[in-house]
């Protein structure tokens, strides 16, 4: 049974999920820039009594709006946060929800009429100073997402416990083939090798530590999730490398040892873009002169990111608080103006995202008698379900990107 309080509308948490917000102003002018967003999308829209919207035809994904009212209501208060609400609710549904975010996605950026985009700041919501990622605040945002359950997490990820994009060989490779070699990648590109002294930030579940230590490497690994160190701990002992492997709670701001190695798997996207050079300094610090850094990261193409650095948005409200995805730009330039390390390979597959997550999800609803079982509810497999999709449909059309990085120590800062 989870121990993180869920969304259920029923129960008040979250104010304003089971009843939006009243504007009708607002609501007014949403329904009408929705409607003109959709006129050219690929989709078609339903509403009650059988209007239609948009551009699609007989086999184009449907979006069938059930309660129009409440729907622009959601929208009209803050469209980035109510598309997704209303759909985590039951405003609107559709049986293809990945293609119909897709499409969505595919015109992210031209969906508000320009002469409109200059209203964005008067009306979005900025962060709220609970989600910085300080010492004390990064505890509890990766605990309101990683310590939801190990259960419901080993419902829908194979075999490895592997949280973060696979690198596949083909569309018939195996989950957990192509998560190792996602692993052994990012092993490769640190030279990680017998006797290597390996610092890893962001355990997961010791999938990375395990594999490390297999190839005779000694392991320190980091986390901030107390459920993902106590099963990490258990697979690592099940694998008989407990001699090489130790694993603490301690955020890596905190961190004091030297390393031949340093890797980190999909955890910079948590760190929060002010606190960039401080994870870059670090990494650099723990580094011993030669030594190397292998990381892999979710992307964003670089004015995307800058705007979305002040957006408050449907995932930092519900998955991932204080997140910010970095851009190559920003790595690079971050890595160049504060550290002494130098970028030398890198390498992007953000299509095999796509495919992850398209199994994740297709796996998480085939196993939802499961997870109910484990006590979560009806709203929470909805929002699960727009967070896998709607994550997928942005590696689709390329507004996220996924690529690993090597760089190396060259001098000391």
């Amino acid at each position: 049974m989870s121990t993180i309080d869920l969304p259920r509308p029923d129960r008040g948490i979250w104010p304003g999920l089971a009843t939006p917000p009243r504007s009708p102003l607002r609501a007014r002018i949403a329904e009408s820039l929705f409607r003109n967003a959709v006129r050219t999308l690929p989709v078609r829209v339903v509403l009650p009594g059988g209007l239609r919207w948009g551009a699609g035809g007989p086999d184009a994904p449907e979006m069938r709006v059930h309660r129009p009212e409440a729907f622009f209501h959601r929208l009209g208060v803050d469209a980035k946060i109510g598309f997704g609400e209303a759909y985590m609710v039951g405003d609107w549904t559709t049986d293809r929800l990945a293609d119909l975010l897709t499409a969505f996605a595919a015109r992210l950026t031209t969906l508000i009429p320009p002469r409109l985009q200059a209203l964005r700041r008067w009306v979005e919501r900025r962060h709220p100073a609970s989600d910085s990622n300080d010492v004390t605040n990064s505890r509890s945002n990766i605990h309101r997402h990683y310590d939801l359950s190990n259960d419901l997490f080993s419902v829908f990820l194979d075999e490895t416990m592997t949280y973060s994009s696979a690198l596949f060989d083909g569309p018939d490779d195996p989950l957990d083939v192509a998560q190792l070699r996602k692993i052994d990648g990012v092993l490769d590109y640190a030279h990680v090798r017998a006797g290597s002294r390996v610092l890893e930030i962001g355990t997961g579940w010791g999938a990375l530590a395990i594999r490390a230590a297999r190839r005779g490497a000694s392991v320190t690994s980091l986390t901030l999730s107390a459920e993902q160190k106590a099963l990490a701990e258990s697979r690592v002992r099940e694998a008989g490398v407990e001699d090489r492997v130790e694993i603490h709670l301690r955020d890596y701001r905190e961190e004091t040892g030297r390393y031949d190695a340093v890797v980190s798997v999909e955890m910079i996207e948590a760190v929060g873009g002010e606190y960039w050079p401080a994870y870059f300094a670090m990494v650099d610090r723990s580094l011993v002169p030669g030594g190397r850094f292998g990381l892999q990261a979710i992307t964003m193409p670089h004015d995307r990111m800058l705007a979305a650095a002040s957006s408050y948005t449907w995932i930092h409200k519900y998955i991932f608080p204080g997140g910010l995805i970095p851009s190559v730009r920003a790595i690079e330039e971050t890595v160049r103006d504060h550290t002494g390390m130098r970028v030398v390979e890198q390498r992007e597959f953000g299509p095999d995202y796509a495919e992850t997550l398209r199994r994740w999800r297709t796996t998480f609803l085939a196993r939802w008698d499961e997870v109910r079982a484990l006590g979560f509810d009806e709203t929470f497999r909805r929002m699960w379900e727009f967070y896998l999709a709607y994550s997928e449909a942005g590696f689709r059309v390329g507004y996220l990107g996924v690529r690993q990085f090597a760089a190396v120590k060259q001098r000391e800062v």
